[in-house]
């Protein structure tokens, strides 16, 4: 875990630096709301809009090895995500221009994961919407966490932010799925 915290503190100076907008996201956010498991590596949401994603691509790729050995700035262009690495970290920077993304951004806050360590990670209520999108079996069992330790969630603000989504994804299911996970949590007994 060492490893990618260092790799986390690298990457947000990097966009500190360069006055970006930006936040954590996936693993290390989990570390903060959910209870702690391994991750391998860095995910971050940094806001660059809708046609200028070329000269913040182009930033990290100069700074950053990337992981995409052929095109790699096709690659991020077309994916909306730029794959790199600090040192044998990989690092996933999702370009984001949603309204939600920049919710999520605008509402992060620091966090102290270490005396030398303070990342900017998104919220509990943005993380479980994050992982309910992406809708896997590991996002799942970290929402199952966030919901054991966080039990004054704004479930106004998930809803209202999950269901745009969910219609443009077109998997009603998340919903039923997330609506299920709550009910479930909400008869277990307080885990922090």
């Amino acid at each position: 875990m060492k490893l990618v915290l260092e790799a986390a503190r690298e990457i947000q100076e990097f966009c500190e630096d360069n006055d970006w907008r930006f936040c954590f996201i996936g693993g290390i956010a989990v570390q903060r709301w959910a209870v702690p498991r391994n991750t391998n590596d860095v995910d971050l949401t940094l806001l660059t809009g809708i046609g200028i994603e070329e000269v913040f691509i182009t930033r990290l790729l100069d700074r950053f090895e990337s992981r995409i050995k052929e095109d790699a700035l096709r690659f991020a262009l077309t994916r909306r995500v730029v794959l790199i690495q600090s040192g044998d970290v990989g690092i996933d920077i999702s370009l984001g221009a949603l309204e939600f993304e920049e919710l999520a951004v605008k509402r992060s806050t620091y966090f102290s994961f270490t005396p030398e360590t303070t990342l900017k990670t998104c919220s509990a209520e943005d993380l479980i919407v994050f992982k309910a999108f992406a809708n896997r079996l590991k996002d799942w069992a970290d929402i199952e966490s966030i919901l054991r330790l966080q039990r004054d969630l704004d479930w106004s603000y998930v809803d209202s932010q999950l269901k745009p989504l969910v219609d443009l994804k077109e998997e009603p299911e998340i919903t039923s799925q997330l609506e299920k996970l709550r009910r479930l949590s909400e008869n277990e007994p307080n885990l922090h």
